[in-house]
């Protein structure tokens, strides 16, 4: 089961130990891990901050979602001009 509010994309890049991760569903939130496991417990943990910040400046939450899913992909890259 997946212990999230929110969906979570996980983008490894050329560095085994370096992942950024962001919520397509939660506009504003990102972080950065050492691992897989490594960003869900980080996003979990920071989701909820997230989510305290925007009620305590009254902006809008979103619902959480009651299908998260989490999605792991390779890092996108601009591509190059030309």
């Amino acid at each position: 089961m997946i212990d999230l509010p929110y969906s979570l994309v996980i983008e490894a890049t050329e560095e085994r130990d370096y992942f950024g991760f962001y919520s397509p569903d939660l506009e504003g939130f990102s972080g950065i891990g050492q691992s897989l496991e490594d960003c869900v417990y980080k996003a979990r943990w920071g989701m909820a901050e997230h989510v305290r910040v925007l009620r305590e400046n009254g902006l809008p939450v979103p619902p959480p979602d009651p299908h998260p899913r989490i999605v792991v992909e390779n890092e996108r890259r601009p591509v190059p001009a030309g």
